[in-house]
């Protein structure tokens, strides 16, 4: 699964949770199936209000925990390197100014930010205020130095530099550090989702850059200024931050790294000494990558691992985990700020709208719902848009008219616009078969999806073909090659940042989409002033993307997690499980 801060990138949203019901392990389940109320498990043991830090529990020596896909690297903010497995397991490791809970709430970071203050709206300036005493776990100052890195690398200014997502950092035209705690931004236009800026784990250690590559002052680079220095920095800030290397990746959250299994992508976790926060919890975390959740499954019922947490559900596994109540397992799942979708490639044969309208004509979203999440969440719908999810103000139905209309309309599509159907049944153009390829990571699910879209297509002549390649997210998709992307794109509450990913020439929008109306209503949407003037602009956004048949929404993806021996797990739709690991309480 990618990550953005988008999909609506970080854009998200807001409160999704779903209200479970509170039943016994083995007892009857609600609508996500959870077998305990998992709800109450949401929030964290300390946040207050609208603040957050972290709750004080006894220490206890280790857990291991289990997820889909393995780590790759420290900086997560380059666009070969995003992904949400990274952030699963960094969250723990870097500081960030705020946390969401399970219930997709911005909470304050109290345990290193002192505020987060609009000090101005006319121009719209913020101001944020570290708490002193915060440090790297080599020692090193988390200061105002790590907050003018994180925006000059995201600025869209700084040659060399390229972030997954610029937005928001490129309406600030210069960031000041006003003293060693207080960084100041200066927008050019309003921008109704600063909250969203230097969250998920991306503020990197300064220190060790100006250490490694001889710049003395960070903040003294300006872009445009010192050419060479620029060119030290982007390439350290672009290189250097993969893998594991313990020399130049400290922590400055609770944990640090310091181990990484590279063939077994296998991370260990262990306490920052310099942490300011509550000290509890276990003192190591191991973090293993199982790609196939029925193997995880299985992994927790022999007690390979303490948790097992999974954002790619599975029928099978799911059931595995819910008769583990014997066992002290407690099972629970909950809708995801994460959506699973295909991309068509405007920069190959999709470049035809033609065939992008056949496609999706062809494919039937609600069978595949059907058969490939109904036994992990009962309730499980059809996506029908890209900027909002179901129950969020905003959300439409955009798709319903426009897929899954069947075989015969998407061969009526194809023949009207001159394509003349094949002795292989397939339908041609201009000596062009309609034959495509989805491609998608090693992941079962999305092999059954494949495998299910393949004869759909072929009653409406068009030949799909499957591609599987485990390293699809890490350094293909980016490049844009593919037909079809089968992948995920998970979100925080912040609408905003979904732009790079749909307007032209965005960090992210890999499939080559260049829409005008699209691009003018996004910057009319990411400046507006209020939410309603923001939500009628990315409604607009929306049914743009809708008519261009670019991406086609299948579901939102419910995420699924077993535990035992530990008092309460909550997978959190973005950050995953780690989120509060420093928590966590024995219990037995």
């Amino acid at each position: 699964m990618r990550r953005s801060k988008a999909v609506s990138a970080v854009a998200l949203f807001a409160g999704a949770a779903l209200v479970l019901s509170a039943c016994g392990g083995g007892g009857s389940e609600d609508s996500t199936g959870s077998t305990a109320d998992v709800k109450s498990m949401a929030t964290g043991k300390a946040q207050s209000g609208d603040n957050y830090k972290l709750g004080d529990a006894p220490e206890f020596e280790k857990v291991t925990v289990a997820i889909d896909e393995g780590y790759s690297a420290y900086n997560n903010k380059t666009p070969d390197a995003n992904s949400s497995y990274n952030n699963y397991v960094l969250t723990a490791v870097i500081a960030s100014p705020f946390v969401l809970d399970g219930n997709n709430k911005v909470l304050l970071n109290t345990d290193v930010m002192e505020s987060v203050t609009v000090t101005s709206k006319d121009p719209q300036i913020v101001q944020w205020k570290m708490k002193p005493g915060v440090k790297w776990s080599d020692g090193g100052e988390w200061d105002c130095d790590d907050f003018y890195l994180g925006w000059l690398s995201h600025s869209g200014k700084a040659e060399g530099f390229e972030s997954a997502s610029t937005t928001g950092y490129d309406l600030v035209q210069q960031g000041e550090c006003k003293d060693p705690l207080t960084f100041e931004a200066k927008f050019d236009k309003p921008y109704l989702d600063y909250k969203g800026m230097f969250t998920d784990q991306m503020l990197m250690p300064a220190h060790i850059l100006e250490a490694k590559t001889g710049i003395a002052d960070i903040i003294a680079l300006k872009p445009g200024g010192d050419a060479a220095a620029m060119k030290k920095a982007s390439e350290f800030w672009m290189k250097e931050w993969k893998g594991f290397k313990p020399d130049i990746m400290p922590g400055s959250g609770p944990y640090m790294i310091t181990a990484f299994d590279q063939n077994s992508k296998t991370v260990t976790l262990s306490k920052n000494p310099n942490w300011i926060g509550a000290k509890g919890g276990p003192k190591t975390v191991i973090v293993r990558a199982i790609v196939d959740p029925k193997a995880m499954a299985t992994a927790l019922q022999n007690g390979e691992i303490d948790v097992a947490a999974s954002t790619q559900p599975d029928e099978t596994a799911a059931t595995t985990m819910k008769n583990l109540a014997n066992q002290g397992v407690t099972y629970g799942s909950a809708p995801q700020l994460t959506f699973e979708h295909l991309d068509l490639q405007y920069n190959r044969m999709f470049k035809d709208p033609i065939m992008r309208k056949a496609f999706f004509e062809a494919v039937n979203r609600q069978e595949i719902v059907d058969k490939l999440l109904k036994g992990v969440q009962s309730d499980a719908q059809v996506l029908n848009s890209i900027q909002f999810f179901q129950g969020e103000p905003g959300y439409q139905d955009l798709y319903s008219t426009k897929a899954g209309l069947g075989a015969e309309a998407a061969a009526k599509t194809l023949s009207d616009a001159g394509w003349v159907k094949g002795a292989d049944g397939i339908f041609a153009k201009n000596g062009q078969r309609f034959s495509v390829t989805i491609t998608h990571n090693d992941n079962p699910r999305r092999r059954q999806t494949v495998e299910l879209i393949i004869p759909m297509a072929k009653a409406a002549g068009i030949e799909v073909k499957d591609e599987t390649d485990a390293n699809f997210l890490k350094g293909r998709v980016d490049k844009g090659e593919y037909d079809i992307a089968l992948f995920a794109w998970s979100q925080q509450p912040f609408k905003a940042e979904s732009r790079a990913i749909y307007t032209t020439g965005g960090g992210q929008n890999w499939q080559g989409l260049s829409n005008p109306t699209i691009d003018t209503t996004f910057n009319t949407a990411v400046s507006a002033t209020d939410e309603a003037a923001a939500t009628k602009a990315y409604q607009e956004v929306d049914a743009a993307l809708a008519n261009e048949y670019a991406t086609l929404p299948i579901y939102s993806l419910p995420s699924m997690w077993g535990f035992r021996g530990i008092d309460r797990v909550y997978m959190q739709s973005y950050n995953g499980a780690l989120w509060n690991v420093g928590e966590w309480k024995k219990t037995d």
